[in-house]
């Protein structure tokens, strides 16, 4: 990792000057810029492959509050989820070390960018940020839903028009509310309040400060099966559909492979499927695309 960031940092370097040449420079022309793009960018890709080949780690950056997908057991103290054994296991069959790194969600794109993360593998939605990150194939078709008391009233997405509506801070539900094909919805909304965790959310749901949270299906189901039984429920209707995958920072295409192919491998053998089955109470187990 420390040899790719070095070279991003030269990468940069390098292209700045050739920026600066050719603006200041009538004799610079556009074929020689060209070419010597071309030679920072194939040194660049090499110095990542041999990066890759050479490695013995991989950082897997996550939200610690998303289960299923990554969360605190708290009766072992162990990060754990459907993701986390997803990557433990391409690891093992890599001969890499998991090294599991909670994060800031706010911050996930300063932590990969900075080199401190190799991935972000944590439900991170494709839709709306196709061009952002380098993507493996999806693998959980995922949607966006709304949780909300049973004995509230609400029984649609009509229902929510006057009502207080939570949701977490850059999360995909937020995306897809501030999409303008829900801009409608949002907007008949009493208030909107956006929280760091999806906790932290379900705390004011249950004390009565917001009527509704929007979250992910996977999350929802999570919650509302580890609370009383029966005392809350996930409207029918979704709020949107999405896909997540594995992002790495655009352009790592040669890590973003080698982890892609392993996860094939395990589709082939059947282990991706018997780890989706662990975590079957949460829908996991029909939400899966890959391989299907």
């Amino acid at each position: 990792m420390k040899k790719f960031v070095t070279m991003a940092v030269a990468l940069t370097m390098a292209l700045g000057l050739v920026a600066c040449t050719s603006k200041s420079s009538d004799t610079q022309t556009a074929p020689e810029t060209e070419e010597v793009q071309a030679e920072v960018t194939e040194e660049a890709a090499a110095e990542t492959a041999e990066a890759t080949d050479e490695r013995t780690t991989f950082t897997v950056g996550f939200d610690a509050e998303f289960p299923p997908y990554g969360f605190l057991d708290e009766a072992t103290g162990e990060y754990v989820g459907f993701d986390l054994d997803l990557a433990a296991e391409v690891c093992a069959r890599n001969g890499w070390e998991l090294v599991k790194q909670p994060i800031d969600w706010d911050a996930k794109d300063m932590e990969l960018s900075s080199g401190a993360i190799d991935c972000i593998w944590n439900g991170f939605t494709i839709n709306g940020r196709e061009d952002q990150y380098t993507w493996t194939v999806p693998y959980v078709d995922n949607s966006q839903v709304f949780v909300v008391a049973a004995d509230s009233g609400i029984a649609s997405l009509a229902d929510l028009a006057g009502k207080n509506v939570g949701v977490q801070k850059d999360s995909s539900a937020l995306a897809a509310l501030e999409d303008e094909a829900n801009a409608e919805l949002a907007a008949s909304f009493a208030s909107l309040t956006q929280y760091a965790d999806y906790n932290t959310g379900f705390m004011d749901l249950e004390a009565g400060a917001i009527d509704a949270l929007a979250l992910d299906i996977g999350v929802a189901k999570f919650q509302v099966s580890s609370r009383e039984d029966g005392a809350y429920v996930i409207l029918d209707e979704a709020l949107a559909l999405e896909q997540y995958a594995v992002g790495f920072l655009k352009g790592n295409d040669s890590l973003k492979d080698q982890v892609e192919a392993t996860l094939m491998e395990m589709v082939e053998d059947g282990t991706f499927t018997k780890i989706a089955e662990k975590y079957a109470d949460y829908g996991l187990v029909d939400s899966v695309c890959l391989g299907k």
